[in-house]
């Protein structure tokens, strides 16, 4: 009784100084508590004395912490849960993604080959049927293209609107006009036959080298914008010349 007596004294100090929507939780706890008090406080009969067996300290607040710490723990569980849940999502749109593009890569490998072929072909046959004399950018991007334009090259650019598409992305097979300018009065076209990045590609032309065929010249975009509308072209050498003035990509 006095070891009951105790425990309702400390629950009763304790919810005196307990904040007021506390008292009801506290309250609550009381009763296991006052159970496990009573149990503890019966008397263990030996066959000499008689012994109580000592009430344990903090056996109120073990029960509040206890379920607080268990309802932690389920929670954590589930964020954890969730957490792993949404990576594997993640991990699976990566995979997906990384397997179109390579499907896409492949694809777009398998036709750009396509393409450069044939353009090789094209220009073997407009090698091989040169004519005699002077070669000119113009005849030659006529043969390999097949582009019904005529005329001099800085006129192909206004010459192509309505008739043929025009844009400002490289693509294999497309004809590179340039702008006429102080080192080229009479403007210059030449045939793409390779992509090699965003920022470069390879072309075959004429007259780039007085009376010579060029073949896989590369030529750099040095535009502020990446719109290849300012470009250099490398020499024989594989130097990089002056900065021409391009209208863009006329595609057949």
């Amino acid at each position: 009784m006095a070891r009951r007596l105790d425990v309702l004294t400390t629950a009763g100090l304790l919810m005196f100084r307990m904040p007021r929507i506390l008292v009801l939780t506290a309250a609550l706890a009381l009763i296991p508590a006052l159970a496990a008090g009573a149990e503890e406080g019966a008397v263990v009969t030996g066959a000499a004395e008689t012994v109580a067996t000592p009430v344990k300290s903090g056996g109120l607040f073990t029960a509040l912490f206890t379920q607080d710490h268990a309802a932690q723990h389920a929670r954590a569980e589930r964020r954890a849960a969730a957490k792993a849940e949404r990576e594997a999502e993640r991990e699976a749109r990566r995979t997906e993604r990384q397997r179109a593009k390579a499907s896409g890569h492949a694809q777009s490998t398998s036709t750009s080959d396509a393409a450069r072929a044939e353009v090789k072909a094209a220009v073997a046959e407009a090698v091989a049927n040169k004519p005699k004399g002077r070669i000119w950018c113009v005849p030659f991007a006529r043969a390999v293209t097949g582009l019904d334009i005529r005329g001099n090259a800085k006129t192909w650019w206004q010459q192509a609107k309505g008739r043929y598409a025009r844009g400002q992305e490289p693509e294999i097979g497309a004809v590179m006009s340039f702008a006429a300018s102080r080192a080229m009065p009479k403007g210059h076209v030449a045939v793409v036959s390779k992509v090699l990045s965003d920022r470069e590609i390879l072309v075959d032309q004429a007259n780039w080298e007085r009376n010579q065929i060029t073949l896989d010249t590369l030529v750099v975009d040095v535009s502020d914008t990446g719109d290849w509308s300012r470009v250099k072209v490398a020499s024989a050498g594989g130097v990089l010349g002056r900065v021409n003035p391009v209208n863009g990509f006329i595609y057949n």
